[in-house]
């Protein structure tokens, strides 16, 4: 079910929950290993032979290649302290999880909302099937990309 983008993430707060930001978000990266090249339309096909290599056609976030970008771009204002809850499907690749132009005030490493978190992140790594969550507060504007930070997935 991983393999075939089956995955997702699920919150459970601490007793009083998490101190409250102005907009939160949900992204998962994960990968998809198709027998069809990149940018074929249509139904693609999985290739277990690409799976078993670890050489995936796509890197995805929310299940799509070049999302959150354009229309789909995740928007908030100057001034906005935003929580990206982040979490990698996998199933190989971990992920080096960075935010171009930002750092991450807050870091809830492994998805740890119960202990204290980290300050002042530029970039966390995610393994398959793990989770953290990031707040940064936006304070000029821009456009912020979220990428893998193994810069040949970006």
């Amino acid at each position: 079910h991983i393999a075939n983008g089956m995955y997702g993430l699920i919150l459970v707060e601490p007793p009083g929950g998490l101190p409250p930001v102005d907009r939160e978000f949900y992204v998962m990266q994960g990968e998809v290993y198709t027998s069809q090249p990149y940018g074929s339309k249509g139904k693609l096909t999985e290739s277990v032979g690409r799976l078993l290599k670890e050489d995936p056609e796509y890197y995805v976030f929310n299940g799509a290649a070049n999302a959150l970008t354009g229309d789909n771009a995740l928007t908030a204002t100057v001034g906005e302290t935003v929580r990206i809850y982040f979490g990698v499907g996998g199933p190989n690749k971990t992920s080096s999880f960075h935010v171009i132009g930002e750092i991450f005030d807050k870091v809830y490493q492994l998805a740890s909302l119960t202990t204290e978190p980290l300050s002042d992140v530029q970039t966390i790594t995610v393994p398959p099937g793990g989770a953290a969550a990031v707040d940064m507060k936006l304070e000029v504007p821009g456009e912020y990309v979220l990428v893998d930070h193994c810069i040949f997935r970006a």
